[in-house]
């Protein structure tokens, strides 16, 4: 399949999952990005808080100067605690500023590692209404599906870095292509290992290893980067891409679903057993 053709294949899948999604009874997936948003507002701003705590008692500490440790302390005291709560309120926005730019990065990672286990459980669920297919439920396979996933989304960060990275030092020398081009590279380049991500749960069923789901995913890179593109998207919304992230994903989940099915039949998949009736 041309990478033109798939990348169609990847995009009109959106439309059909957004189908199935409200007349399947899938809507209640939506449920978990909810939950994890909330998560993410109380373990964030909690540790974040106690964490800027901690650092700003360790600085007002270091500048602290009492009156009678030297001649002339009692003068210089006044302005310790003034650059002390200077300091103290610095470490305050920059904390702030570090868990922000940490999801605005890595958040579409996270969301897909925390929700694997949900994405894994949606996919199948998926491929039972568009085929008929049933997988008898094995613990045992489901954390090694959901293991696999995390290992796989860890992967691709990794390989993503690597290429934000390149693209970085490449623009110190070539500024254009640290520019606009660098930027466009890297929409694509993300796109491309959210769709593997999402894609790969159908491959997993299917007992692909992970080279033989990479093979898949290099000779159908057109659907891939289509089904991570809208993901991507909403990730580059200021403040509240990563909170839409995790609903936008299950949608995503379902899309890859449907376009795997239609690049490859899911019906054939031997694995499976068909729902009698």
């Amino acid at each position: 399949m041309s990478n033109f053709k798939g990348f169609g294949v990847g995009f009109s899948a959106y439309g059909k999952a957004v189908e199935l999604l409200f007349t399947k009874g899938l809507i209640w997936y939506m449920i978990f990005p909810i939950l994890l948003n909330v998560l993410f507002l109380i373990l964030g701003w909690l540790g974040i808080g106690s964490l800027s705590d901690y650092i700003e008692n360790w600085l007002q500490d270091l500048l602290k100067i009492e009156k009678d440790s030297f001649y002339g302390a009692e003068y210089i005291a006044p302005l310790s605690a003034y650059l002390s709560g200077i300091a103290s309120g610095i470490v305050w926005v920059l904390m702030k500023f570090i868990f922000f730019f940490v999801f605005a990065y890595f958040g579409g990672y996270i969301v897909i590692i925390c929700l694997s286990p949900v994405f894994a459980f949606l996919s199948e669920k998926t491929e039972e209404i568009l085929t008929g297919n049933k997988y008898k439920f094995n613990g045992d396979q489901m954390m090694r599906d959901v293991v696999r996933g995390i290992i796989l989304a860890l992967r691709n960060l990794l390989i993503e870095l690597f290429y934000m990275i390149t693209i970085f030092a490449l623009g110190l020398f070539i500024p254009f292509i640290g520019g606009i081009i660098g930027s466009i590279l890297l929409f694509f380049i993300s796109s491309y290992f959210y769709g593997f991500s999402f894609i790969d749960y159908n491959n997993e069923r299917r007992r692909l290893t992970v080279k033989q789901s990479v093979q898949f995913m290099r000779a159908n890179k057109g659907m891939v980067i289509a089904n991570g593109l809208i993901f991507s998207f909403f990730l580059l919304i200021p403040f509240c891409g990563t909170t839409l992230a995790g609903f936008v994903a299950i949608i995503s989940v379902i899309a890859a679903t449907v376009a795997t099915h239609k690049v490859v039949d899911l019906s054939n998949n031997s694995y499976a057993k068909k729902i009698e009736g």
